[in-house]
C-alpha cells in the first residue's frame, strides 16, 4: 500500500511538475517581445575602403607580417619593405609607371600559388593579426547600414581572396578587390582587368550597382584617401574616414561627414599606413616572395 501510495505521489508531482513546465513556457512565449527586424533596403548599399579606413594600416602589408612570423621569408626582408612604403607614403607616388611596374614584379612572383593557401592563410592571419586593427569606430558605422536592411561592401586595391576574408570576418555582404587571374586553382601572373585603385574602384561600384539593382543616389561611400574621389562622388552620401590632407579639405569644401578614429598624432598610424594602389601591390610583393619560398620548399 504505501509502495502504491509513493508511485501515485510520484506521478502526482511529476504532473504538477509537467503542468508547471508547460504554464511556464506559455507564459514565457506570451510575454516575448519580438525585437523590430529592419525591413530589407533593396536599393541602397554602403562601400568601405578597407586600408586605414576599416583597418589600422594596410592589410597586405599585415599579411606579409604574418606570413614573416611563420618563417616563410626574413625580417629583413620584411623591413626593406616597410621602409619602400614609407617612402611610397612620404612622395605620394601614383605615377601609372610605377604602378605597372609594381603590379608586373609582383604577378611574377605570385605565379604558381595556389588561392586555397592564400586564403587558409589570409583566415588564419587576419584573426592572429589584422582582427585587433578594425577601427571600432568605421565597424560600427557599417552595422548600422546592416542593422537598415542595407548590403556592405569592402572596395579595396587588396587582392580580392584577402579581402573576401576581411569581410567574412566582419559579417559583411562581400568584398571588391584586385582580381589575379587563375587556372585549375593556381595563379597564372596575370591580372583580370586591372588594379582596383582610383577610378576602377568607381568603375566596379557601378557595374555591381547595375547588377544588383542599386540607386547610386541613396548609397553611401568611405575612404580614408583622395585617391578614392570618384567613389565618393559616385554615391549620394559620402564621409572621409580618418582622411588625408586633401581629402579633408575636399570633403569640407563640399560638406561632406568627417570622422576620425584615430588618437595622437593624425600622420602617424600602426603598421605603416599605405595609400591605396601602388602601395597594396608593392606589399604583395613582399607577401609573394614568401609565398614562393613556401611553395617551393615544400615540393
Amino acid at each position: 500500500m504505501r509502495r502504491l501510495l509513493r508511485r501515485r505521489d510520484e506521478a502526482e508531482t511529476a504532473r504538477r511538475a509537467t503542468v508547471g513546465e508547460v504554464a511556464a513556457g506559455e507564459v514565457a512565449a506570451a510575454a516575448a517581445v519580438a525585437m523590430p527586424m529592419a525591413a530589407p533596403d533593396p536599393v541602397s548599399a554602403a562601400f568601405f575602403d578597407v586600408d586605414n579606413t576599416m583597418m589600422r594600416g594596410a592589410s597586405i602589408y599585415h599579411f606579409a607580417r604574418g606570413l614573416a612570423s611563420r618563417g616563410l621569408f626574413t625580417s629583413k626582408d620584411l623591413f626593406r619593405f616597410a621602409m619602400g612604403q614609407l617612402v611610397f607614403r612620404i612622395r605620394g607616388d601614383e605615377n601609372p609607371a610605377h604602378i605597372d611596374e609594381a603590379r608586373e614584379t609582383a604577378l611574377a612572383f605570385v605565379a604558381g600559388s595556389k588561392v586555397e593557401e592564400i586564403v587558409r592563410l589570409g583566415e588564419e592571419i587576419y584573426d592572429e593579426v589584422m582582427a585587433d586593427r578594425i577601427w571600432a569606430g568605421t565597424r560600427a558605422i557599417a552595422q548600422a547600414h546592416l542593422d537598415a536592411g542595407q548590403r556592405v561592401w569592402l572596395v579595396t586595391a587588396t587582392p580580392v581572396e584577402l579581402a573576401r576574408v576581411i569581410a567574412q570576418r566582419l559579417g559583411l555582404t562581400g568584398a571588391l578587390g584586385t582580381v589575379a587571374e587563375t587556372e585549375n586553382g593556381v595563379y597564372t601572373g596575370r591580372l583580370v582587368g586591372d588594379l582596383l585603385h582610383g577610378p576602377a574602384k568607381a568603375e566596379a561600384v557601378r557595374a555591381l550597382a547595375r547588377r544588383e539593382g542599386l540607386d547610386l543616389s541613396r548609397c553611401s561611400a568611405y575612404s580614408d584617401s583622395a585617391n578614392d574621389l570618384p567613389l565618393l562622388s559616385l554615391v549620394g552620401h559620402a564621409t572621409a574616414i580618418n582622411p588625408d590632407a586633401e581629402l579633408r579639405e575636399f570633403a569640407r569644401q563640399n560638406s561632406w561627414d568627417i570622422k576620425d578614429f584615430r588618437t595622437g598624432r593624425k600622420a602617424t598610424m600602426i603598421g605603416l599606413p599605405i595609400a591605396a594602389g601602388a602601395g597594396a601591390v608593392a606589399g604583395g610583393i613582399a607577401a609573394a616572395v614568401a609565398l614562393r619560398r613556401y611553395y617551393r620548399s615544400s615540393r
